[in-house]
């Protein structure tokens, strides 16, 4: 697949500036001819944070574009904490990833189950390379405390580095800081800093981190990445 383009489908504008400022040149550089963003439906004019959108909106989405363009990759971008649990919105896999043990076996229970849905809606003859479900563990917040002296840095708050290494410190990698309702990454952030603006700062701050140093601290974004690369390379 050398020179495939890659869509990520995002959650919101962080993830979008990611993608576009961060990961793009990395993913270019291992082989695709072009790599962009595209938000999931009305991010933008979300009012509130938290959630994500309904499945089978967003599977509609993905198809249509695996559909339109028979020579691209699809791949996603959501924080597994905002992923809708029940009812007509309910992600595949998520409900029973909360019971699961570990932020591995979290994050492939929903990533395995996406990827079947995915490849029986496409139906037979469909090349499941094509799609690689990627779940954010916890949240995207987390994958700041990869580097907390950058983190802090970026977002012009170097006196908060200190604070930030105390949450890094209790947990065995950044991906495993976790998600309940007071103890999500961004809610931890928020304690420290009031105001905390993600679709601003988040940038700021992954930006100084840079994606080298993320995937050196967290192992399923890391996989990632070298899932990306292995269907160029």
């Amino acid at each position: 697949m050398s020179m495939a383009r890659l869509l990520v489908h995002v959650e919101g504008q962080t993830e979008e500036s990611f993608v576009n400022e961060v990961l793009r040149d990395q993913l270019i550089g291992a082989g695709y001819g072009s790599v962009s963003a595209r938000i999931i439906g009305n991010a933008r004019l979300r009012r509130r944070r938290g959630g994500v959108r309904p499945w089978p909106s967003v599977r509609r989405d993905i198809v249509n574009h695996l559909n339109e363009d028979s020579g691209c990759i699809a791949t996603t971008m959501v924080d597994y904490y905002g992923l809708p649990q029940q009812g007509d919105g309910e992600w595949p896999g998520r409900a029973a990833a909360a019971s699961r043990l570990g932020m591995h076996r979290k994050a492939s229970c929903v990533q395995d189950a996406l990827r079947i849905d995915i490849a029986r809606t496409m139906g037979t003859g469909f090349d499941i390379r094509r799609f690689v479900p990627f779940v954010v563990m916890h949240e995207f917040e987390g994958l700041l405390f990869s580097d907390c002296a950058a983190f802090s840095r970026g977002i012009g708050r170097e006196h908060l580095t200190s604070d930030f290494q105390a949450i890094r410190a209790a947990f065995q990698t950044p991906e495993d800081i976790n998600d309940s309702p007071e103890t999500s990454p961004s809610h931890r952030v928020e304690q420290l800093l009031v105001g905390y603006e993600k679709p601003l700062l988040g940038t700021l701050a992954v930006l100084e981190i840079g994606v080298g140093r993320i995937r050196e601290e967290c192992p399923h974004f890391r996989e990632w990445m070298e899932k990306l690369e292995s269907l160029v390379g």
